[in-house]
């Protein structure tokens, strides 16, 4: 069994006027892959910026540990440096920042990353080879004029320089057309392969999955956990949807309220 890399215990968290996530426990060992499904609007994306410490976020009961570490308090910029890595399903644009600078600066804040300036550039053009993408990219203004597609690129790009322990991605697939599905696919599996870094995978779509080897899937509705099993469960879901797992909770709820 993997040493435990990620522990959420008992967390209930929303915005300052609406509770969104109810008592959710999960845990993510060391270099597994995690699937987190459910329908559209049910917590699963605000799970994953509650764990990497989005501000807009409040934590009203429980706690997050990373590598042995409580990070319930901590700010998202402390919790990447302790090597969490989360996709986002809208890259922001940032004006006036070449993508090439942006990188090589995230880089220098992680002291195990920190090289020389020719094996930086050697590293992100041997990663932009790998990831077919165009390498005049790296002096364009971050996400600036991207296409989903080519913003997608440029997180598996981050994604492979950094190396995080876990890499939380959310719904990476989610507006892509097949050939940027294929290029994400590939950074996917070479982090899998090289970087041996743990994943979380957000996604309402069976798709980016085909080709990976998954440990654990873990059924969100409502903002609450509501099963958790092996990777068969992603058949089921493919297959049937999400109805029995809606069904469950209104049952769940029901009898409480008896």
């Amino acid at each position: 069994m993997s040493q435990t890399l990620l522990q959420v215990s008992n967390l209930s968290a929303g915005t300052e006027d609406k509770p969104i996530l109810h008592n959710i426990s999960l845990e993510v060992g060391a270099g597994e892959t995690h699937v987190l499904m459910g329908p559209n609007g049910a917590g699963k994306s605000t799970l994953g910026h509650v764990i990497m410490g989005d501000p807009q976020y409040i934590v009203s009961e429980g706690k997050i540990v990373f590598d042995g570490q409580d990070v319930t308090e901590l700010a998202a910029d402390k919790r990447s440096l302790a090597g969490i890595f989360l996709s986002y399903q809208a890259p922001v644009e940032v004006p006036g920042v070449p993508l090439y600078t942006f990188l090589r600066t995230i880089t220098q804040m992680r002291p195990e990353l920190k090289t020389t300036a020719r094996k930086f550039r050697q590293r992100v053009n041997e990663i932009a080879d790998e990831l077919d993408m165009d390498e005049s990219f790296l002096t364009r203004e971050l996400n600036v004029g991207f296409s989903g597609g080519e913003k997608k690129k440029i997180e598996m790009l981050q994604l492979l320089l950094l190396k995080p322990k876990l890499a939380i991605l959310d719904e990476t697939d989610s507006g892509l057309d097949v050939d940027a599905l294929k290029i994400v696919s590939k950074g996917i599996e070479a982090y899998r392969r090289d970087c041996d870094g743990a994943l979380l995978m957000i996604t309402h779509n069976t798709r980016i999955l085909d080709k990976l080897s998954v440990d654990r899937t873990h059924v969100m509705v409502h903002g609450n956990l509501v099963e958790e099993g092996p990777a068969d469960l992603i058949t089921e879901i493919d297959t049937h949807g999400f109805g029995r797992f809606e069904q469950a909770l209104e049952n769940s709820e029901k009898s409480q309220e008896a």
